[in-house]
């Protein structure tokens, strides 16, 4: 069974489904979204044996070959452990959200959608064997992590952590991009087993995992990154447990986990490492000896345990790597349930504030008793599972010291010393923790309840502390894992080394007389820094990481002003003529020095192309003299019809359709936008300047007209276009050799193209509407429609006279006459269910005769823009009473869903297929799926059109209303028995 795409299936399934249950159940439906991690769990639990026997499973689909980028998962060992430890703390974690937030929070929905999204995405990245698809993954995490850490979005603290997060970690996922794309080029595979079983060797081979090992150290904040992480601390309590307990800052340690046994002779791999991790370990513990904020405290300490376990892997011994996983589940199983505490804690006593919380352990005996026994594995006590790791990490270092294993004996005692000093400040600000949150402080009011909760949000912190106690008891049963685990490290060939044997108990060994003198100094530590933290010397802020971010941010913020502020004049002819120069300058240098030789052309192949080549250049010119602008609109407008037409005479219908059809509802949309300028063009350019520009036009014609010769008479092959009739009925099942290129032959770039639309789209919506996407914009059922129109038609009527009347559009009568025109009206009522009738067939026959999704979409649009010009606003709203982002993404999630389906039955993606169907005296029926494609397509052109009528046109019909009325209320002659601003007013219509 195909465990990895069953798992992330239910993962994306849950993500799906989060957003309208939880709007409809409220935080119950928190118990159904957990399902899907825990079975996920269940799943890769049940492979346990046949992988600890050394087996792996494999999954592989093809996806683009060409960028060797594939649909490729890999569960070895390794990648077993952290699926299990990212589904079940996902699955606990959810389970805790239940209780955790209320029926009233803020944005609930989205987070839950969110926080299921990003722990699949965090699934995904520990079992993808193609590093492409890996990256894809990292990627992911970054930016739902973004969005979970300003899940508070109104808050000003919430957003600059989050933002700092993203731009810290996307920096260094970039350079990790680059250094995986190196490590393909040099070892000729995308496989990460592939990579790490052959590793490639060579100067270029260092930098490359130099890049790789940035961006591992940046997602897993070790020093110089270490500061975003407890910024992160803004986000809801839940996120926090899961981003320090199995993901995100996780991810950076698979990859040191990954990386080590393969490259660690590389120069200056294990030195980079240790010095880095213990910096940051050390760092990381005192700073969070010093905080009073109980979330602080445990984030600095995530960020100690983190430079721990950098140390442990930097070292790339398979004995430390056995340990060093050990001790990240004790990290995991110890941190979760403490972040989880704070969450209640805070929410029970409404402050995190360790000298504001006095007595809280004896009101809260079980919350106390949970903290503490997970404090305790984070200290190292028995019988958790912390202190077995803990103890196997200080036993393989004692080894290792004195047999010279280490690439360098300074570097080992570095790593030693590091470690004891390190886990005495461990116990030390566990310490505070347990002390701040739940001890009798004097002079400090008891806690008085400012929310009781349920007792069941309980379970999952009961959950990770009885789990890590179980492991901790049965170490014995775990040590086959870490076996096999050395013994999978490494690339082929190379002998790994034996780790010691876990065990609860080793009897009196030297490893253990250290832990006993670290938790003893922890101890005293703790009660030293209790008293004098006030007293400690404080690191200056300006020498900070955090200050040296903020210090870059503000240095960029401040030269992107500068460099706007000299290069953005405000002025649209100076853009384009820089813009067109530059091409001018850059195409003829390329020209010139090509070396090619222009095509022998024809000038014309029949006597009409010189006929329209006449009129659409005198259109041209009559353009430049036109001194108002509904004038040149309508004779560029002529040059884009004539483009239509030579189009239709060299035998491209497709084109020509398309060309007419989008040329009108850019006619359409420049016209609505003009409506808001003056209607004469003023022309106040000097002679110089019309001299200037007469040039440049022509020079960039004359350049334009001549690449293509040059790029005609380049050609040293066959054009690919010869094979595309036969592709077109082979590959797609289609005749329309157009259309099937768009939707199958080049559905990627399609796709592509269809982001873009919805991007330019919200872009123009953003710039219109004040508040959201639907502004103050009717949004009108068309029963309501006409029961408005009903009750206005009683109002004017005779009040003897019921008799109702029909209409021929639905808010016809909710203009104003003056702006009413009854024969637009009958005709709009005439053709409209005609048109969406046209359109609907030419999405359907597309695919063997001239239409498709795109000119379908625009016809249908057409029948929009007829009804808004003959009855306005009301009657658009009427028509389609939906929001038109929902639009657009209906129709984008139609498209990409097609292209995704066929990985599911293990075939590339945007494979087609097609069925054929005989209807008797019906006809013949043909069906091919890459028509899904295109009713995606349809959709997004139809939202598209719709957005654009309802931002530059009802919007802005809204605009010229206020303004007017406005206007109205400020004269003195106005009518005094009109009781309010829009009395007696009817809407101005959209009849242009």
């Amino acid at each position: 069974m195909p465990v990895t795409s069953v798992s992330l299936g239910l993962v994306a399934l849950a993500a799906l489904i989060a957003h309208p249950g939880l709007r409809r159940f409220g935080p119950r439906f928190f118990y159904v979204l957990a399902l899907a991690p825990l079975a996920a769990c269940a799943l890769y639990a049940a492979q346990l044996p046949s992988i600890l026997d050394g087996a792996a499973l494999t999954e592989y689909v093809s996806w683009v070959p060409l960028f060797g980028l594939d649909w490729s998962f890999r569960v070895d060992l390794l990648a077993e452990l952290f699926a299990l430890l990212v589904t079940g703390a996902g699955g606990l974690i959810l389970i805790y959200c239940r209780w955790y937030f209320s029926d009233s929070e803020d944005g609930l929905a989205r987070f839950g959608a969110t926080f299921v999204a990003f722990a699949g995405a965090m699934l995904g990245l520990v079992v993808a064997d193609n590093v492409y698809l890996m990256f894809i993954f990292w990627e992911a995490t970054t930016v739902l992590s973004f969005l979970l850490i300003g899940h508070a979005s109104k808050r000003w603290t919430s957003r600059s952590a989050a933002l700092q997060a993203l731009i810290v970690t996307t920096l260094g996922g970039l350079a990790m991009l680059a250094g995986l794309v190196a490590l393909v080029a040099l070892s000729g595979t995308t496989s990460l087993h592939g990579i790490l079983q052959h590793p490639p060797t060579g100067g270029a081979a260092v930098a490359a995992v130099y890049l790789v090992l940035l961006g591992a150290l940046s997602k897993s904040a070790i020093i110089p990154f270490q500061f975003w992480l407890p910024g992160a601390m803004a986000a809801p309590t839940p996120v926090s447990a899961y981003l320090h307990a199995a993901a995100m800052v996780k991810a950076g340690i698979l990859i040191l986990a990954r990386f080590g046994p393969s490259f660690g002779d590389m120069p200056g791999y294990r030195t980079t490492l240790v010095v880095l991790g213990g910096a940051t370990m050390l760092h990381g513990a005192l700073r969070a000896l010093r905080q009073y904020d109980l979330k602080l405290v445990l984030a600095f300490g995530t960020v100690s345990q983190l430079g721990m376990l950098t140390m442990l892997y930097g070292l790339a011994d398979p004995r430390t790597d056995a340990a060093a996983t050990v001790l990240l589940f004790a990290h995991a199983l110890g941190k979760a349930p403490l972040f989880l505490a704070v969450g209640i804690i805070d929410h029970r006593v409404g402050t995190r504030d360790l000298r504001k919380i006095s007595g809280l352990g004896r009101q809260a005996p079980v919350l106390a008793v949970t903290a503490a026994l997970a404090g305790a594995s984070m200290v190292g006590l028995p019988p958790m599972l912390g202190f077995v790791g803990k103890e196997a990490a200080l036993t393989e270092l004692l080894v290792m010291l004195p047999e010279g294993d280490t690439s360098s004996p300074a570097l080992g005692w570095f790593a030693l010393i590091v470690m004891i000093l390190g886990s005495i400040c461990t116990t030390g600000y566990v310490l505070r923790f347990l002390w701040g949150a739940f001890s009798r402080k004097p002079g400090v009011i008891g806690c008085s309840i400012v929310h009781r909760q349920h007792p069941s949000i309980l379970f999952a912190p009961i959950v990770f502390v009885v789990t890590a106690i179980a492991a901790g008891i049965g170490a014995t049963a775990l040590d086959p894992f870490i076996q096999e685990l050395a013994k999978q490290a490494g690339p082929e060939g190379v002998e790994s080394l034996d780790p010691a044997h876990l065990a609860l108990w080793h009897g009196l060994t030297l490893a253990l007389l250290i832990s006993v003198f670290i938790i003893a100094l922890g101890v005293l530590l703790f009660f030293v820094t209790r008293r004098l933290v006030d007293r400690l010397p404080v690191w200056p802020e300006r020498f900070t990481a955090s200050h040296a971010y903020f210090s870059i941010t503000r240095a960029v913020d401040e030269l992107a002003l500068r460099v706007t502020g000299f290069t953005q004049r405000g002025s649209l002819p100076y853009y384009l003529a820089v813009i067109l120069c530059v091409t001018v300058v850059a195409m003829t240098g390329t020209l010139l020095t090509s070396g090619q030789k222009p095509v022998d052309t024809t000038l014309a192949t029949n006597a009409v192309q010189p006929v329209l080549a006449v009129l659409m250049i005198a259109a041209a010119i009559a353009t430049l003299r036109a001194t108002k602008r509904f004038q040149a609109l309508i004779l560029v407008g002529f040059t884009g019809y004539g483009m239509a037409a030579l189009y239709a005479f060299h035998g491209a219908p497709d084109l020509a359709l398309t060309q007419v059809l989008v040329e009108t509802v850019t006619l359409i949309a420049f016209v609505l936008v003009i409506r808001r300028l003056p209607q004469r063009m003023q022309r106040r350019s000097t002679r110089k300047i019309r001299i200037g520009r007469v040039v440049l036009g022509t020079a960039l014609g004359t350049l334009f007209g001549a690449a293509v010769l040059f790029a005609l008479g380049a050609r040293v092959a066959d054009p690919i276009s010869l094979e595309l009739p036969r592709l077109a009925v082979e590959g797609g099942h289609g005749i329309n050799v157009v259309n099937v290129m768009l939707v199958d032959i080049r559905g990627w770039d399609t796709l592509g193209e269809l982001s873009v639309v919805l991007s330019a789209a919200t872009g123009v919506a953003s710039l219109v509407f004040l508040r959201n996407r639907s502004g103050s914009l009717p949004r009108l059922s068309r029963r309501d429609a006409r029961s408005r129109v009903r009750e206005h038609l009683q109002r004017v009527a005779d009040p003897q006279d019921r008799t109702e009347r029909g209409t021929w559009i639905l808010a016809g009568r909710r203009l104003d006459p003056a702006n009413r025109s009854i024969i637009l009206e009958v005709v709009v009522r005439l053709v409209f269910h005609a048109l969406i009738i046209l359109s609907i067939y030419l999405l359907l026959a597309g695919h063997n005769a001239p239409g498709g999704g795109f000119a379908g979409g625009l016809v249908a649009g057409i029948a929009l823009v007829a009804r808004y010009l003959a009855g306005g606003r009301h009657e658009l709203g009427a028509t389609v009473p939906f929001d038109a982002g929902r639009i657009l993404g209906t129709g984008l999630a139609i498209s990409v869903a097609t292209a995704a389906v066929p990985l599911l039955f293990g075939e590339a993606a945007l494979s087609s297929s097609w069925f054929d169907l005989d209807l008797g005296p019906f006809g013949h029926l043909s069906f091919v799926t890459s028509t899904l494609f295109d009713i995606g397509v349809y959709m997004v052109v139809f939202g598209l059109v719709l957005d654009v009528l309802r931002s530059l046109g009802s919007q802005v019909d809204v605009y010229e209303e206020g303004e007017e009325i406005e206007e109205i209320g400020n004269t003195d002659d106005h009518d005094e028995e009109q009781t309010g601003p829009h009395a007696g007013r009817v809407e101005r219509g959209g009849s242009l």
